[in-house]
């Protein structure tokens, strides 16, 4: 993706600027865009992921298993 981005922006400004300035400035919209939208979907999560609450201790563990159970329940009956 970053590759993508490096492309976008120096062709913007050596080669697309010298028909359209506009569409170079867009070409380096697009490039800055990019980035930080790859970050959002790269560090998605699935909706029952708790990989980041895994701490070792076995009383949490107990305490999220018992709140996921509970969530479940939830569910079925409705």
């Amino acid at each position: 993706m970053m590759g993508v981005c490096l492309v976008l922006f120096v062709l913007a400004w050596s080669v697309v600027r010298l028909w359209s300035v506009p569409a170079a400035v867009a070409m380096c919209v697009v490039a800055m865009v990019i980035p930080p939208v790859a970050a959002v979907v790269g560090n998605r999560r699935e909706p029952g992921e708790r990989w980041w609450d895994e701490c070792g201790d076995p009383e949490s563990d107990r305490w999220w298993r018992e709140l996921d159970d509970r969530d479940d329940q939830q569910r079925r009956q409705q």
